[in-house]
């Protein structure tokens, strides 16, 4: 899993599947959008405005092991 923030934008995306994979969008909300991959499973999930939505500082920044 990866996760990434854009400050810039304000943009933060949770990558579930790191599989090269077509995507679909499917947006759930106006700052909420899926990103489906096979067989309609959750590949991404991008969140507009994060910083109204989330406390950023709590969960960035995120590191992971190699």
């Amino acid at each position: 899993m990866q996760i990434m923030y854009n400050a810039r934008t304000d943009l933060l995306y949770l990558r579930l599947d790191d599989r090269k994979q077509e995507v679909v969008n499917r947006r759930l909300s106006d700052e909420i959008v899926l990103d489906l991959g096979e067989g309609d499973r959750i590949v991404g999930i991008e969140i507009l405005d994060a910083s109204r939505h989330l406390n950023l500082d709590r969960l960035l920044p995120v590191k992971y092991g190699p």
